[in-house]
């Protein structure tokens, strides 16, 4: 079944969603065979109830805005429903190995995850798979109860829609069920299903479970489904394997640079956490930076440093060293059999190079227009990683010092009080800020020209932990409220909002004692 929002009435029954996911099936990745997922039902939830809402992921997907007022809606985002679905269409949990904290952690797979199926929109032919996340225990889950919990499902809720409206590619979340069903983490804690939507789930580490098996003909076809589906032109490439590789490379670049550019630590970037769409995807210890730290680690989990703030383009050209390495074998059909492993290997390495050669330009742009500058010019680099070096040894809030930089004038000193106060050496501050005036005099643009440009690209409001910790611990409650009101003014990042300005205040003091690991 496919509909278009425009000509059809967008779907607001649970039981017309079931049958246009039904309808796509022989459509989906599930039609790549059983080597490649298990079809069970979720494990039964009892007493479901409605904690989260995006309308505007519903209606993105042809969804009605109000269809979490049908009847049924908990029952069926939860899974509960799933029990009653036919063989033929139930949902499947996806096998995939992985590189976790940089071991071979071998199989892997949907420990707590089954895909439910995918809608297809009839105006763009874009399809989205829908996935709960919490659904209970797969095949692949290791020794885990397969469930979520209120607090970390609340938590990927926000920031997938979050980063959704500051632009930066991500699966999104539909809806948050919860339950009084108590579950143990490091605390007991009540359970959660997360609904998240995506046009494929697939990751780096798919390709990996198939290379490291050593099954050749699913990992071909396995990646003839993601060109056929999501890079079709890669077809008629001369190495079509090559060149999927090559998308794949650049897109996750851009998205590192996107992350690096708005301060967000993403705290587990394992290579089964790797989208192969170049999507942010499994938000667990994540973090927004509050005071600048480089070598900020979001994740107590991670006592290596590993995943540190300054080091995730490092390890995200790491994991795209480990997805050439298991599609090699598919790469240089083209060349002569006899010097086809090392010329394949040869045409690999200069593509993962294409990494650093694309990341640090796009870096590089987002960093001038955070500065205001309309075009580059030599020296931009080094004035944007001067304030960068400022702000580490200040500890100066990351989205407040951007936002504020907006402020200054270009001729003089007199919008500076807010921002220079964000620095503890001063005098080191106002010599930067006369280089920075030095270089805006070459910008053609007058101050509030610019003001609204560098206001489009610098977030006033980001998820802040304690943001966040308020909306849980509201929930807990069984008030809502809180999760509501944030989930609004995080969908206007940019956007002056008077009524909610403590949102983009300083984290109070107990901020502090937050921390987030791999349960989160």
């Amino acid at each position: 079944m496919s509909f278009s929002p425009s000509t059809v009435e967008p779907i607001g029954s649970v039981a017309v969603l079931a049958e246009a996911l039904w309808a796509q099936r022989e459509a989906s990745f599930a039609q790549l065979g059983e080597a490649f997922y298990t079809r069970l039902p979720a494990a039964p939830l009892p007493a479901p109830y409605v904690v989260g809402f995006s309308a505007d992921a519903a209606t993105s997907i042809g969804l009605a805005a109000d269809i979490a007022f049908a009847p049924g809606f908990a029952e069926f985002f939860c899974g509960n429903t799933t029990r009653e679905w036919p063989a033929r269409a139930l949902p499947y949990a996806s096998v995939y190995s992985g590189h976790q904290f940089g071991i071979w952690a071998g199989q892997l797979g949907d420990g707590r995850a089954l895909t439910l199926g995918e809608l297809e929109l009839e105006h763009d032919g874009v399809r989205h798979e829908l996935q709960l996340k919490g659904s209970g225990r797969t095949p692949y889950s290791r020794m885990g109860d397969g469930r979520a919990v209120l607090r970390s499902s609340i938590r990927e809720f926000l920031c997938s829609e979050a980063m959704h409206h500051l632009g930066i590619p991500t699966t999104r979340a539909l809806t948050v069920i919860g339950s009084d069903q108590p579950v143990r983490r490091e605390e007991i804690e009540t359970a959660a299903v997360l609904t998240r939507v995506a046009p494929s789930f697939v990751r780096f580490g798919h390709f990996e479970h198939f290379y490291a098996s050593g099954q050749a003909d699913a990992l071909r076809a396995l990646a003839d489904h993601v060109i056929e589906r999501f890079y079709p032109h890669c077809r008629a490439a001369r190495d079509p394997y090559l060149a999927l590789l090559d998308e794949v490379v650049q897109r996750t670049a851009e998205r590192v640079a996107q992350w690096q550019a708005v301060g967000f630590c993403h705290g587990v970037m394992n290579t089964d956490n790797m989208s192969i769409l170049g999507l942010t995807i499994d938000y667990g210890p994540f973090g927004f930076l509050d005071s600048f730290d480089a070598d900020h680690i979001c994740n107590h989990s991670d006592t290596q440093g590993r995943y540190a703030y300054r080091m995730q383009p490092q390890i995200a050209y790491w994991n795209c060293f480990c997805l050439a390495q298991a599609l090699l074998s598919l790469i240089g059909a083209h060349h002569d059999e006899a010097a086809r492993s090392e010329r394949s290997i040869a045409d690999a390495q200069q593509v993962l190079e294409g990494f650093k050669a694309h990341f640090a330009p796009a870096l590089e742009r987002r960093m001038r227009d955070k500065l205001g500058l309309a075009e580059a010019l030599p020296g931009d680099d080094q004035l944007a990683d001067r304030l960068l070096e400022l702000m580490h040894a200040s500890r100066a809030d990351f989205t407040l010092t951007f936002r504020r930089l907006a402020q200054l004038c270009k001729h003089d000193a007199s919008g500076d009080a807010l921002l220079r106060d964000m620095f503890v050496d001063r005098e080191a501050f106002d010599r930067w800020a006369t280089d920075y005036r030095a270089r805006l005099a070459h910008d053609p643009r007058d101050d509030g020209a610019r003001r609204e440009a560098m206001n489009r690209v610098n977030p006033k409001y980001v998820l802040r932990n304690h943001l966040a910790e308020t909306a849980i611990q509201r929930a807990k409650e069984k008030d809502f409220s809180e999760l509501e009101r944030l989930a609004a003014v995080l969908r206007h990042p940019f956007d002056e909002q008077p009524a909610f300005e403590s949102y983009a205040a300083l984290p109070p003091d107990w901020a502090d004692t937050l921390s987030v690991s791999c349960s989160s």
